[in-house]
């Protein structure tokens, strides 16, 4: 019979409140090129998401053992460890929400993690082999390949379709979009669901709750399920339209490709127990098929920020982290102010986020145009234009030009 003390049900609610905030966080994942190509109505595309995220919690258990029992050293961990972790995987997750970044919710999570674990129990409670073979080479990997394989399968999905009527092999993407919008969608809930159940499992042990080495309750996954599943539903708009319309313009062709793509790499991950960021998968994909598509663009000051942001996630949680551990090894008043502190910090981030409102009315207006840099520039050139494909013509370099051209001629002759 699990027994909870007071902190241990702290634990386990902020657990949940920070599944709350990767679903709303990771929804772009899944849905942004659906519903940024007009392939579903955003509301039916998110609502579709939340329950299949449902679906997938209950399909494995070996990434939330990846983090229960591999990352760090059981032994050395407290409850407070485990609510110190937390707190700096949601507030990062809620800063990179308010600037609409799509960083990795996981990455957060492992970073409170770490740093919550070294302040409490030093550097050897870290377990940096599972950390490099398991996280950080997953990390790296997971954007060039799902990229590499977005980049061949939009080539191939053009060249194949070149001869197509067009509206009917419009039609036929964006029902293989949802499709594959699904598969992501269930992709998302087999991996991140799944971290918030090792990361509850890991305090049931620490407090003495369940035996070591055991797996995740039945309640633990239903819970963490349905709370990424409904912030699923609620929708990370800010995200959707960066990944959406920020990063590249997709067509029903590439954005199949790109959910495809990634939706295999994630599944793939999932079943070997690699902790991959979802969110580094889908991002990777949706820059390959727009790299893919002849005089397609990705924005690259948009990628820029994004990879900046990639790069702190693990740090920056991590200091986060390790300072509220700090603050709660003081005893139960320490904990309040941690407790306070995340409190309000998230209500100021939700405060200022109202200021410029983004939902489902105005996810998919357009990004600001930016000029095609050099990597696209390079990758259009090599890349032959498919035949016969309106949408592939070139467009005039000048505005003045592209005018004229568009615009009949009113001289008349007297």
């Amino acid at each position: 019979m699990e027994s909870f003390s007071l902190i241990l049900a702290i634990v386990v609610v902020t657990a949940l409140a920070f599944d709350f905030t990767n679903g709303f966080h990771d929804t772009a994942n899944a849905m942004a090129t659906t519903i940024s190509t007009g392939a579903m109505r955003p509301k039916v595309a998110v609502a579709m998401s939340a329950v299949l995220n449902l679906v997938g919690a209950f399909l494995s258990v070996e990434v939330a053992n990846t983090i229960s029992k591999g990352l760090v050293d059981e032994a050395g961990i407290r409850p407070e460890v485990i609510f110190a972790a937390l707190v700096g995987a949601i507030l990062w997750n809620l800063l990179t929400w308010l600037v609409g970044l799509p960083s990795s919710s996981s990455h957060a999570l492992m970073g409170g993690l770490i740093g919550a674990t070294i302040a409490s129990a030093g550097v050897g409670a870290v377990h940096g082999d599972v950390l490099v073979t398991k996280v950080l080479i997953p990390a790296i990997a997971a954007p060039v390949v799902a990229g590499i394989a977005a980049l061949l399968a939009t080539r191939l999905t053009y060249s194949l379709g070149k001869k197509a009527d067009g509206k009917a092999s419009e039609k036929g993407y964006r029902a293989g979009q949802i499709a594959s919008a699904g598969l992501v969608s269930l992709a998302h809930g087999t991996n991140d669901a799944q971290k918030t159940m090792g990361v509850i499992t890991l305090a049931l042990v620490a407090g003495g709750a369940v035996a070591p080495d055991s797996d995740p309750p039945m309640w633990v996954i239903l819970s963490a399920g349905l709370a990424i599943a409904l912030g699923t539903y609620l929708g990370g708009w800010r995200i959707i339209r960066t990944m959406g319309k920020g990063l590249t313009d997709l067509q029903p062709q590439q954005g199949f490709a790109a959910q495809t793509s990634a939706a295999t790499v994630i599944l793939a991950s999932s079943h070997i127990g690699f902790s991959l960021s979802t969110t580094h998968s889908v991002s990777g994909s949706v820059m390959g098929a727009g790299l893919g598509r002849k005089g397609g663009v990705v924005r690259w000051s948009t990628a820029t920020r994004m990879f900046v942001a990639w790069g702190l996630t693990l740090p920056a949680a991590a200091l986060v982290g390790a300072l509220a551990e700090y603050v709660t090894g003081f005893g139960s008043w320490g904990t309040a102010v941690v407790a306070v502190f995340l409190v309000a910090s998230s209500a100021a981030i939700w405060k200022i986020s109202r200021r410029e409102v983004v939902d489902h009315t105005n996810v998919n207006d357009a990004a600001e145009a930016e000029p095609a840099g050099v990597v696209t520039t390079a990758m259009a050139a090599v890349t032959p234009p498919p035949a016969g494909t309106a949408t592939e013509d070139p467009v005039p370099s000048f505005p003045a030009q592209a005018a004229a051209e568009r615009t009949p001629s009113t001289t008349t002759t007297v």
